[in-house]
Parts: C-alpha cells; structure tokens; sequence
C-alpha cells in the first residue's frame, strides 16, 4: 500500500505559547501537534496524522486525500562542503540529513513570511 504524505505548515512558538514549534496538517481539519525541534515536531505530526486517520475511519467518515500533488522531494547540486556540513550537523543534531533540511528550509521560509507581513 502507498503512504501517503499530507502537506503541513508549521511556525515556532514563542515562549509564552510554550516555545518549539507547531505542525499544522490543512487537509486535515483539527490536526496537529508540536515538538521542541522541528524535527520532533514532525515525528509527533506523523503520529497525529495517523491516529486522526485511524479516528475518521472509527467514525465511518472519509478519510480526505492530501490537495497537494507535489511528490515532496526534489533534488538539488550542492558543493561538497556544504554537503560534508550538513551530514556532520545531522549526526549532532541525531537526525538524518532529510530532516535537519527540511527544518531548515521550514525556518527559513517562516523567516522570510514574517518579515514580509511587518514591512
């Protein structure tokens, strides 16, 4: 059977809402969850996602297929040095390489979302 990949949002917490980061899964209305890191964030998101998967079924309703048709990988050149950093990083961080960037470009882009909103 194909696993299916439901897109997701997700935005830092300050300090008062509890700090890390919050994961948000639109397809799925009322879905989500958070995690001290990033990477936390979406491994407590992917529980959410099925246990709101296995609730809908429980309850007899339809289970939504994600909007999104993007594949959710692409590929990219980098230099070999970037690339030796990033696994270095990775292997500090304990996670893989595919995580530690994809949280990278996720706070990157809230970055880049809200600076645009206070200019």
């Amino acid at each position: 059977m194909k696993k299916i990949e439901y897109p997701f949002e997700m935005k830092p917490l300050s300090k008062d809402e509890g700090g890390g980061w919050l994961i948000i899964f639109p397809d799925l209305v009322g879905c989500m969850s958070d995690g001290e890191t990033p990477e936390e964030a979406i491994q407590n998101g992917r529980d959410a996602v099925k246990c709101w998967i296995q609730a809908c079924k429980e309850d007899g309703r339809d289970v939504p297929n994600p909007e999104d048709s993007s594949s959710g990988k692409f590929m990219t050149r980098i230099p070999k040095s970037l690339h030796t950093r990033l696994i270095l990083r990775a292997k500090q961080e304990g996670v893989s390489m595919n995580a530690l960037v994809s949280s990278f470009i996720a706070e990157c882009l809230w970055h880049k979302d809200s600076s645009s909103k206070r200019t």
